[in-house]
């Protein structure tokens, strides 16, 4: 193995990302859903089949076509910039200038490193500069960007550059507390472990405010 190969695999096996954006090639949207579904089913066929997998059962007969539009429609649909979820921002009329806080997203993603699982939970807030946004948008833009491979600092990243970008501010902050089944299940197999991240915009970086952020997702909810 190269000197090359092996610190790819280091980067994999620690869990580090090395890009801001999704890395993705510049042919990535050239295949239509339906092609790349139909690709991915004979990928698939052809690992169950290399493991020794019978694929003429009735349990499995489907399974890589099952697989195929696992990944292209639902888990990985978060790479598809048609499937970005619109944002329409509101005119602050009320004048609500503290802090919204959203917490407790249920988050589920992908690890880039093994497609294995990451599910956790992202609680996302932002202090408005005279636009706001429809709560179900913070969810959907946690979910959008989470379906996708993914490193879970480059996800907190990305959703706190969007909601930058559709509230107009950088007043804007995330937390992800995340369990990975690449750690959980496999390597270490540390099943009590979870991995959170941060990334805090404008006002955010301020002490106070970033304690006061950190104090409203503490709270406990229940009805």
């Amino acid at each position: 193995m190269s000197d090359q190969e092996d610190f790819n695999d280091e980067l994999g096996n620690n869990h580090i990302g090395t890009n801001e954006e999704t890395p993705l090639r510049k042919d990535a949207f050239e295949k239509s859903e339906e092609e790349k579904i139909e690709s991915i089913k004979k990928n698939v066929e052809n690992i169950l089949s290399t493991l020794g997998m019978d694929l003429t059962d009735d349990s499995l007969r489907k399974t890589p076509e099952r697989v195929a539009k696992l990944f292209v429609k639902e888990i990985f649909g978060g790479l598809n910039p048609n499937k970005k979820p619109s944002s329409s921002t509101f005119e602050n009329k009320y004048k609500y200038n503290e802090m919204l806080v959203e917490k407790n997203i249920t988050l589920y993603s992908t690890c880039e490193h093994h497609l294995l699982p990451i599910v956790g939970r992202a609680h996302v807030a932002y202090i408005s500069n005279g636009t706001v946004v429809g709560l179900s948008k913070m969810n959907r833009i946690v979910d959008y960007f989470a379906k996708r491979p993914q490193v879970q600092e480059r996800l907190t990243i990305q959703i706190v550059r969007e909601l930058q970008k559709v509230l107009n501010t950088e007043n804007v902050a995330c937390i992800i507390d995340a369990k990975h089944l690449c750690v959980n299940s496999r390597g270490i197999r540390d099943i009590e472990s979870s991995t959170v991240t941060s990334e805090f915009g404008g006002k955010f970086k301020e002490e106070a405010v970033r304690k006061e952020f950190l104090e409203y997702i503490k709270l406990e909810t229940s009805f």
